[in-house]
């Protein structure tokens, strides 16, 4: 009779633990199967029209109609990039609030010690969405026509070339300084307010060289105003298949371009992140996507969230190299 009842009571025991756990799995299931079950937020810490905000919003209308559900974007710009972050970390982790990072998020922990918030503890990579190609760019009189020739004038005449940039620490600019360091030359740096003066001055030859994004250097190298040197991409690319990458021609290893990609913020359910990475891939595998984001000066770069935290800690060990070895301070 003891033994009967012993035994009882484990069948009971184990059906009351298996109850249990079927309780505590259920709604993490449900809540994964159902999602999204409502719109779902984005926010873009940068002002609206730019490359960032034009990637985001060709990525989410297409994830919009692929979910049956609205896509909020919001332009929170401010601090370059800090303030739409600081907002971002600071988000309800429920599977509705992500975050349109860029390549400034990787760098700026080398150039500000006081950020409230930290992009790889107070977030989670969801995955990679655009890259944006630098190309290095020469005014004809420079009379050079690829890195090696740049390489060698500039070791003749150290500190005569000048290239502009969009600004002091930003991805132009740090591309000039990594290309700089690599080559083992030295260049003069001359930063101005954004990538429309900076691109003029060139054309005008006030400067000799520029790290330019491609929407803003590839009409000026098809009407034959500046030289195209080299691309900072691993490969050629898409948007300048005529170009060559830098490290190919007389600098290997060296790979510089801007990005973006989407971050939640920590907390948000892994279930969640893994099945927005799977959908935000097959938008940016889609031939209508990626048409419309060579035409806005972008490349789709699918990737798992694993691999783009790689690449996050990659990028900003690789700019923190670059802004200590240069000296790179910003004001402010």
């Amino acid at each position: 009779m003891k033994t009967l009842m012993m035994q009882r009571r484990k069948l009971l025991t184990s059906a009351l633990y298996g109850a249990v756990a079927a309780y505590g799995l259920r709604p993490a299931m449900a809540f994964a199967a159902q999602w999204p079950a409502k719109a779902v937020n984005f926010i873009v810490p940068f002002a609206p029209g730019g490359p960032v905000d034009t990637a985001a919003r060709i990525v989410t209308n297409g994830m919009s109609q692929q979910w049956q559900q609205t896509a909020v974007i919001e332009n929170r710009a401010g601090a370059g990039g800090i303030l739409g972050a600081r907002l971002s970390a600071q988000a309800k982790p429920d599977g509705y609030n992500y975050f349109f990072a860029a390549i400034h998020h990787a760098i700026l922990p080398s150039l500000n010690q006081s950020l409230e918030y930290d992009i790889q503890k107070d977030f989670v990579p969801v995955g990679m969405v655009a890259r944006f190609p630098i190309i290095l760019v020469a005014h004809p009189s420079l009379k050079v026509k690829s890195v090696k020739e740049l390489i060698a004038l500039a070791k003749a005449q150290p500190g005569k070339i000048a290239y502009s940039s969009s600004g002091t620490g930003g991805g132009t600019h740090l591309a000039g300084a990594l290309f700089a360091s690599m080559a083992r030359i030295e260049l003069q740096h001359v930063p101005y307010k954004g990538s429309a003066p900076a691109v003029q001055d060139l054309v005008g030859g006030q400067v000799q060289l520029m790290f330019a994004d491609a929407t803003s250097a590839l009409p000026f190298i098809k009407s034959g105003k500046v030289i195209p040197l080299g691309v900072g991409n691993p490969q050629r690319s898409e948007l300048a298949p005529d170009v060559p990458p830098i490290a190919d021609e007389g600098l290997p290893g060296y790979e510089a371009y801007s990005w973006s990609g989407l971050f939640a913020p920590v907390g948000t359910p892994a279930d969640v992140v893994k099945q927005f990475n799977q959908d935000l891939n097959v938008q940016l595998k889609d031939k209508d996507v990626i048409a419309k984001m060579h035409g806005s000066g972008s490349e789709a770069m699918p990737m798992t969230p694993d691999a783009f935290g790689t690449f996050l800690s990659d990028e900003i060990a690789k700019w923190h190299k670059t802004i200590t070895e240069a000296n790179i301070t910003i004001q402010g």
